[in-house]
């Protein structure tokens, strides 16, 4: 009976390993909150219930997204030159 419970329970913390729920749930609410442009996005309560799964799905990324929103864009590389092809 034991085996039977301690298998079981391996079983089962595997099979949810191997699914992920938690890390399908926060790429959903990511994807949500960035790219959904339905009518029902912009308000706030649904807002606040997403951002609250990414906080508990992914609290570090979440976390640092958050304080890195209002940053400047990094520069950009200068323009690629190319030298001129001799006329043969």
């Amino acid at each position: 009976m034991t085996a039977a419970v301690i298998l079981a329970a391996l079983s089962f913390g595997y099979g949810i390993g191997r699914w992920q729920p938690w890390a399908r749930l926060g790429d959903w609410a990511d994807w949500q909150v960035r790219f959904h442009l339905g009518r029902w996005n912009r308000t706030r309560p649904r807002q606040a219930l997403l951002f609250a799964v990414l906080l508990f799905t992914d609290p570090a990324h979440t976390v640092q997204a958050w304080r890195h929103r209002n940053d400047p864009p990094e520069p950009r590389s200068p323009a690629l030159k190319l030298k001129p092809r001799d006329p043969a």
